[in-house]
């Protein structure tokens, strides 16, 4: 008898018609003989739906009451999800994330699981039962609720896998599978069958929004095979793994495997900050304090003893940068700041690129035959990332897919 874990999206789970096909997928690998543990997102735009409503009455509301807010979303997913099953003849039962014993560390709408306790759930399997998680929470050592992060159910359901020692690990997704780029944009993106951790773990943290970055870190850490597949038909997706062979003609080598791109990005610049030892150290711990998740960093030289270090980080963190970048201006001093919330990050990734030259340069040549201005550029062994003017990104999203061999002429 095979455990199984499978995580199912916000998308999926966001009418009562989509409720019930998420049921009887659950009920065709339960009636197949598995043992089946489901991690459920909120419904649809619950959490955006309640992230406007708090701050109707609070626009600076406080992170634990956010916290306290948003883990109903998900609560309210399984008891619906557990209604539905049982409604079918199923014994199912929901289970917090408390109740399916997962430990946090306390940081307030960035948790991070530190352990998972799956007595609860394996007792429940053992019963017969469909267990069914909410996904994005835990408690921390003093019983406080902590959620994960935007797409934190993938890291519930990669945990709970590891705990579980489950056989399979399914992320139930509105898409296919993982493509080379977005195929709302690019018309000839392709799903590929296969995807390593590394070439995925660089594409989510780019912003290829399939899965959360964290979760690709704790299965390529505990070796925890991914399907990545669509909610809405019984398509193989695509299976994430240690090695991958992910080309769609096994005749042609590819270099970069996909293209990302990312529009919840913030460009930050402090000018003229003083160019003594710790400043910078000084500056990025007043943001990590406040949770601020902060990207690329670049620094210019120095002139007159000054120089200007620009940043990126989400949008979302706006408020919390200003009231930091004003508090730094005063205490440096320095110059002035600005803020810029009309640039995106764009990205090719590619396990390839570390054994082909050139990929920087046919990158930043499709950049210049397209007038598309660099604002940043940040690279590793695997991908080179740039920002650029968020109005560019189709026109640099299809370039760059062709550039890279990667149409589906066939599309």
């Amino acid at each position: 008898m095979a455990i199984m874990v499978q995580k199912f999206g916000g998308s999926s789970v966001g009418s009562p018609e989509r409720m019930r096909r998420v049921a009887r997928r659950i009920a065709e690998a339960a009636d197949a003989g598995n043992q089946v543990a489901v991690v459920v997102s909120a419904m649809g735009d619950t959490t955006d739906d309640l992230i406007a409503l708090s701050r109707e009455l609070n626009p600076r509301p406080s992170r634990r009451e956010m916290d306290m807010l948003l883990s109903t979303g998900e609560q309210q997913s399984i008891a619906l999800l557990a209604m539905t099953l049982q409604n079918m003849g199923y014994d199912a039962i929901s289970l917090t994330g408390r109740q399916a014993g997962f430990h946090t560390d306390g940081a307030y709408a960035t948790a991070k699981i530190l352990s998972i306790d799956t007595g609860r759930v394996r007792e429940e399997l053992d019963a017969g039962r469909i267990v069914i998680v909410a996904g994005f929470q835990g408690v921390d050592s003093r019983g406080e609720i902590n959620t994960l992060g935007r797409g934190g159910s993938d890291t519930s359901a990669v945990a709970l896998a590891i705990g579980l020692n489950a056989d399979v690990c399914e992320i139930f997704t509105d898409v296919d599978g993982v493509y080379t780029a977005d195929p709302r944009i690019v018309k000839k993106a392709w799903k590929m069958p296969e995807v390593s951790y590394d070439e995925m773990l660089e594409m989510a943290a780019m912003g290829a929004l399939v899965l959360q970055p964290r979760s690709v870190e704790l299965a390529k850490q505990y070796g925890v095979k991914l399907h990545v597949r669509s909610s809405f038909n019984h398509n193989e997706g695509t299976i994430v793994k240690e090695e991958a062979n992910m080309n769609k003609d096994m005749e042609k080598e590819l270099i970069v495997c996909g293209v990302a791109h990312d529009m919840n990005v913030l460009k930050v610049t402090l000018f003229g900050v003083p160019d003594r030892p710790g400043v910078a150290g000084d500056i990025f711990s007043q943001l990590s304090r406040l949770g601020v998740n902060v990207d690329m960093i670049v620094q210019s030289g120095s002139r007159d003893m000054r120089q200007d270090i620009s940043f990126t980080c989400g949008r979302d963190d706006r408020a919390k940068v200003e009231s930091i970048m004003q508090s730094i201006v005063r205490q440096l001093p320095a110059e002035n700041y600005t803020v810029v919330d009309t640039v995106a990050k764009i990205s090719v990734v590619g396990a390839g690129m570390i054994t082909h030259p050139g990929v920087a340069a046919t990158m930043f040549k499709v950049f210049s035959e397209n007038k598309v201005n660099i604002w940043m550029i940040s690279t590793s062994e695997i991908k080179i990332s740039c920002i650029i003017d968020e109005d560019e990104v189709t026109k640099a999203l299809l370039s760059l897919h062709t550039a890279f061999g990667l149409d589906d002429e066939n599309a």
